[in-house]
């Protein structure tokens, strides 16, 4: 169940649940076990054919996402509590979420101020946008936060600097943290009201003396550092998507989305400009959604290495500093 809650999705919008007849609202004391609960609400997620885009991929993730975060359990518990029974209480306020995010259709994670990412709880809210990112998975997969993987840039003890941009809440940079266990951490993002989510992140995690958070424009605030590993997630939505935004990414900030016509109008600036701010052994990691072709005809002659996850092929590349 816990796999089902990652949030690895990208920021293009997922399908919107399959047309069903209406469900009546339920009648209080006709739902007694978690899954009861989850059951009914995913028949009510279905018939108001909302959206999966936030770190669940359909209905039955996000109705156990909601149950679990009311009775506070982690996602890994769901399913050990499945047959247990809810209280009074327990089940008017699941009935409750279910009903406002129904009725708001905004994103689950803007409701209980949580999403997890690679297992690791998060705080949010709608200062930032709702983090979701194959980047995760990549830093263990190639990067050495797998026992079994080979790391792109060596030894992950031996990172000593690593710069996340377009941070928003902070997750990758704390997930890099992690990875790279001897690193300083930078993460840079243009708003204020991001990085206010962001710092309340790094405390959460006890990473105040590793990671500094920076206001402002990309490479801007950072002068001459140089860094082993650059990652980003910046906003990569084009113009065709942008105006195919279903609701629940609306209630998201615009400019964590708006990538420019091709999407690709804040990508070119990272890539011509990450030569200049990284080691002579180290490479750039980022994540750039549907754009691979764009990209390419941008850059003919860039040997960019693609990187697939278990839910992408080709929305990640890496490319070495030596390269650039």
């Amino acid at each position: 169940m816990a796999k089902l809650l990652e949030a690895k999705r990208s920021k293009l919008p997922m399908k919107r649940s399959p047309a069903v007849p209406k469900v009546p609202k339920v009648a209080p004391g006709e739902l007694r076990t978690l899954f009861d609960y989850l059951r009914y609400a995913v028949s009510r997620f279905n018939a108001a054919k909302l959206v999966f885009a936030h770190g669940t991929t359909d209905p039955v993730a996000e109705a156990a996402f909601l149950v679990s975060e009311t009775l506070h359990l982690h996602p890994d518990q769901f399913e050990s509590f499945a047959t247990a029974r809810v209280t009074v209480a327990e089940g008017n306020q699941i009935l409750d979420l279910i009903e406002r995010r129904i009725a708001t259709r905004k994103p689950a994670a803007y409701l209980v101020n949580k999403v997890y990412m690679r297992g690791l709880p998060f705080y949010v809210d709608e200062r930032t946008i709702v983090p979701r990112s194959f980047i995760g998975e990549l830093l263990d997969s190639h990067f050495g936060g797998d026992e079994d993987s080979t790391s792109l840039i060596g030894d992950p003890a031996e990172v000593e600097r690593v710069l996340d941009l377009c941070t928003g809440s902070g997750c990758l940079a704390i997930l890099a943290s992690r990875n790279f266990p001897y690193a300083a951490v930078d993460a840079v993002d243009i708003s204020k009201d991001a990085l206010a989510v962001a710092a309340r992140n790094v405390a959460d995690h006890g990473l105040e003396d590793r990671l500094t958070l920076h206001r402002g424009d990309l490479f801007k605030p950072l002068g001459g550092t140089r860094y082993d590993l650059i990652i980003s997630n910046p906003p990569y939505v084009d113009a065709e998507g942008m105006a195919a935004l279903p609701r629940e990414c609306r209630a998201e900030p615009k400019l964590a989305f708006d990538g420019g016509a091709d999407g690709l109008d804040i990508v070119r600036r990272i890539i011509d400009q990450a030569g200049q701010h990284l080691t002579p052994q180290g490479g750039l990691l980022c994540e750039i959604g549907r754009g691979r072709d764009h990209l390419e005809a941008a850059y003919p002659n860039l040997p960019l290495l693609w990187l697939d996850t278990e839910a992408s092929e080709g929305e990640v590349f890496w490319i070495a500093a030596a390269d650039l």
